[in-house]
């Protein structure tokens, strides 16, 4: 029987006496896909107990080859028209079942993606799958003896619309739930407090050990922070959270925005954090009051890496529009000692030290931004790759490296990675390039707002 990971998530058979009881009648399986979506299926719950439970069930393949707005597109390896379309098993990871207490009678239980098994062949892994490429690496890591540890702090923007009014308006002259800036205003807060506390006490009970909320700088922004975990349950409880806050809030005739940048003020970060330790707890990190070797090594590999890697840090055309001078968004590839301006910024001591990756939006995919910096770093200590002088001062103005600009020049990175290629597998590297291709050709077709203003009565 797996371990549960706190004593909010359900055993299996806590699930199950839960619908013979009635307390549950729906339970939803989900798996997250390229965009870093929930997709799945709810089922009833004696539906699950006589039939999913210790078989699972199916789902299209199309699922993860397919655009935004779930358009099939060509490109991809693994589904495609001459393919047939076919299915993807949907394995259930027991660790993750947890009550749902936002919507009535409803549990979830999150899901590995595999290949129906072919003459008498074992189940394979469906490579491409997030959770997949992120397991992928953390196996390399637990092959030296190590852990993982991660937190994600996730930024969103509200707003006293409903997303079917944001819809109807095109998105435009939306009613934001603050009027100004409420950086860690208990004013600001209060103001939204219903919403704020509807999330963090919905998702203490789905199993998240919820920290608290603060206010952000763009007009309705806000943050929810979490206790960081192993990077595995920090990426699950990620989707289930981003998901749940849109649920929660439309609920309230509420809608919040996960954009990387939704207008021209500051945009929302989702900055991560990690750090390694051995299996036994002790720490890799910190050692005599001072950092490590081994910690240098892998700060530096997630530096030299950071360009190649920044498709899987920054995954759309927008996350691009984030990255501004002065904006607390990063465009300089430094580190620095809790510096602010700096693509990393490492922070704390002993048992807390950690690096921090600021690089990422908040419409990244947290199983592959947390993938991507764990093959970095190891890449650094195989390397032992040295680590630069911190920056001291505004990384903005220093002359160093700076992140890709767009998501095109981050594309051409990515594909030519040899890094990318070695750690991450040529199917994944393929995948990704293809979606990146996807959303740029989407994007080059469109004529925007900005277009339309400069152009119509002056060209």
């Amino acid at each position: 029987m797996p371990t549960l990971r706190n004593d909010r998530h359900l055993s299996m058979s806590d699930l199950l006496s839960d619908i013979s009881g009635a307390a549950i009648d729906t339970v939803i399986v989900a798996f997250t896909d390229m965009q870093g979506r929930l997709q799945g299926k709810r089922l009833h719950g004696r539906y699950f107990a006589d039939h999913v439970v210790g078989h699972g069930t199916e789902g299209c393949n199309y699922l993860l080859a397919v655009d935004v707005d779930m358009n099939t597109v060509g490109g991809y390896a693994i589904s495609s028209w001459e393919r047939g379309y076919g299915d993807m098993e949907f394995v259930l990871d027991e660790r993750t079942i947890r009550r749902l207490t936002h919507l009535p009678g409803t549990a979830m239980v999150q899901c590995d993606l595999v290949w129906p098994p072919q003459d008498g062949e074992t189940r394979a892994p469906v490579l491409q799958s997030p959770r997949a490429i992120l397991t992928r690496q953390l196996d390399r890591v637990a092959e030296r003896g190590w852990t993982a540890l991660a937190g994600t702090e996730l930024e969103f923007i509200a707003f006293e619309n409903t997303y079917e009014e944001a819809w109807e308006s095109g998105y435009r002259d939306l009613t934001p739930v603050n009027n100004y800036n409420v950086d860690y205003s208990i004013l600001g807060t209060t103001r939204i407090e219903s919403l704020l506390r509807a999330i963090r006490n919905h998702m203490y009970d789905a199993g998240l050990d919820v920290e608290g909320a603060k206010g952000e700088c763009n007009l309705g922004q806000h943050e929810i922070g979490f206790l960081y975990a192993d990077a595995l349950t920090t990426a699950d409880n990620h989707v289930v959270y981003k998901n749940a806050a849109k649920e929660i809030a439309a609920q309230q005739g509420r809608a919040i925005t996960f954009m990387a940048k939704y207008n021209q003020r500051e945009g929302s970060s989702c900055h991560i954090h990690l750090s390694l330790r051995g299996d036994d707890g002790s720490l890799l990190f910190w050692d005599d009051g001072r950092r490590t070797p081994l910690y240098d090594h892998f700060v530096a590999g997630v530096l030299a890496t950071m360009a190649e890697l920044t498709l899987l840090y920054a995954p759309n055309v927008n996350s691009y529009k984030r990255f501004a001078d002065g904006s607390f968004a990063p465009t300089t590839i430094a580190w620095g000692e809790d510096n602010r301006t700096c693509a990393v910024r490492l922070v704390g001591h002993g048992a807390g030290a950690r690096m921090e990756n600021r690089v990422p939006g908040a419409d990244v995919n947290p199983y592959l931004a947390l993938a991507a910096m764990i093959a970095g770093g190891l890449h650094g200590i195989d390397e032992q790759l040295p680590l630069p002088e911190a920056l001291v001062g505004n990384a903005y103005v220093s002359g160093l490296p700076k992140v890709p600009s767009t998501l095109l020049a981050a594309r051409d990175l990515f594909a030519a990675s040899e890094i990318a290629r070695k750690t991450l597998g040529d199917e994944v590297v393929d995948h990704y390039v293809n979606m990146a291709d996807v959303e740029l050709a989407a994007y080059n077709a469109a004529v925007t707002d900005w277009e339309l203003r400069r152009g119509f009565e002056r060209m």
